[in-house]
């Protein structure tokens, strides 16, 4: 049983906690099944659909992990001294012909082949050369220093990478290391976009009063492209009974998810509940948390034996919807998407000011996040919080996070902050 009683979208009307409602997402949601293959250049960012499994071992020999001197570490001396004559050098990529005798050493460059019998290398800096006399002082090295064997990375037949990762540009050396040129991944989740209200205008038109131009539509549309995401984008929809099922209805015949911001989130139209109700499962939700208290989501159907489209309705306040965005859709669509997503990174840094607050919500507030002088981190909010101040959210570089159960905030107080590096 969900942590909302019988089902994980049973809340209706009734006010849930951050924990919950993520809860009961998460239990929900199942993850898209169809994968495709993509050059391996073109897979930054995209969901691995199956583990690489490395066809060899890596590194393929025995290999000098640094520049110095090569030799058998039998030769060492109980207190690790020695003296080699050095008979050749040995380069990376060109592999030694010839053969060593006892008390002698080659030079080697780092990544050369280990030729058969030598398993220990002393650095260049850690021994004194004269002519061809290589002398190692006590203690510098011990047998089989300095050496990387063979298949240490990676064995052949062993994974990789792992599915559901979403593929980092270290990921693609690692892959091309291996010589494969095609990795399968999964298809890029389809995401509707629109934003609702009569107010709004889209660029290009000319504002008249009372009216604004639709911001909401490119913040979350940036969510979703660094997201990986395919978005498409339904523009402006009116308050109207027609529009909105028109437009939820082309929705969901196109997209794996249905992202709004405005009215649909409210609920406050009778059209807006009975329109959702004839296409899904949708339920309403307040959740106790500071900006973005309304919220919406459930399952849509579509046409034929197609899983449903998911609906993830955001408050209609900018930063609201940014706010409910990061809380609640990001990590789920990852997860739809087929990935393993991680939780965004929570650093602890101190307040610089005090921060009145009432156990029972959560609370996000914008914050620079900097370097204190006496060492370590701290934070600082931007400014005015009001949920339509988007502007707040352009100067800052966290959201301070005050848990449901936390209380009030002394100045100097360590507190949670997700930052902003790489999300908004």
């Amino acid at each position: 049983m969900s942590e909302l009683g019988e089902s994980p979208l049973a809340a209706g009307d009734r006010q849930l906690s951050v924990a919950q409602a993520r809860a009961a997402i998460a239990a929900a949601l199942q993850p898209i099944a169809q994968t495709e293959t993509v050059a391996l250049e073109r897979a930054l960012g995209r969901v691995l659909g199956a583990d690489v499994v490395s066809p060899i071992d890596v590194p393929a020999h025995d290999n000098s992990a640094m520049d110095g001197y090569a030799f058998p570490g039998s030769e060492l001396a109980a207190d690790g001294s020695g003296t080699l004559r050095a008979v050749g050098t040995l380069y990376a990529g060109a592999p030694y012909a010839g053969t060593i005798g006892a008390g002698e050493c080659l030079r080697i460059m780092t990544g050369a082949v280990m030729p058969e019998g030598l398993d220990t290398v002393v650095p260049l800096e850690l021994c004194r050369v004269d002519g061809d006399q290589v002398q190692i002082a006590p203690g510098q090295v011990r047998p089989g220093d300095n050496r990387r064997r063979r298949g240490e990375d990676l064995s052949a037949g062993r994974p990789a990478l792992r599915a559901g990762r979403v593929l980092r540009p270290a990921d693609l050396g690692l892959t091309a290391s291996l010589g494969i040129a095609q990795l399968q991944v999964m298809r890029p989740l389809r995401v509707a976009l629109f934003s609702t209200g009569n107010e709004l205008r889209t660029l290009g038109q000319t504002l008249d009063a009372g009216s604004v131009y639709d911001s909401n539509r490119y913040s979350l549309m940036g969510t979703l492209q660094r997201l990986g995401m395919e978005v498409i984008d339904l523009g402006v929809v009116a308050d109207d009974r027609a529009a909105l099922q028109a437009t939820l209805e082309a929705a969901v015949a196109r997209a794996d998810v249905v992202l709004t911001s405005g009215g649909v989130s409210m609920g406050d139209a009778d059209y807006t509940r009975e329109i959702l109700a004839s296409l899904g499962e949708v339920s309403f939700w307040k959740v106790a948390m500071r900006p973005g208290r309304p919220f919406a989501f459930g399952p849509l159907r579509r046409p034929g034996d197609q899983p449903p489209s998911w609906l993830f309705a955001l408050p209609g306040n900018p930063v609201a919807a940014l706010v409910t965005f990061y809380t609640f859709a990001r990590e789920a669509l990852l997860r739809l998407a087929g990935a393993d997503p991680e939780p965004l990174p929570i650093l602890q840094a101190r307040c610089t000011t005090a921060i009145r607050k009432r156990p029972g919500r959560t609370e996000f507030q914008r914050a620079v996040v900097e370097p204190a002088a006496a060492g370590g981190w701290q934070v600082r909010l931007t400014g005015s919080q009001g949920a339509g101040v988007l502007r707040s959210m352009t100067e800052a570089n966290a959201l301070l996070v005050l848990g449901h159960e936390q209380g009030s905030v002394a100045a100097g107080d360590l507190v949670d902050v997700w930052l902003f590096d790489g999300l908004v």
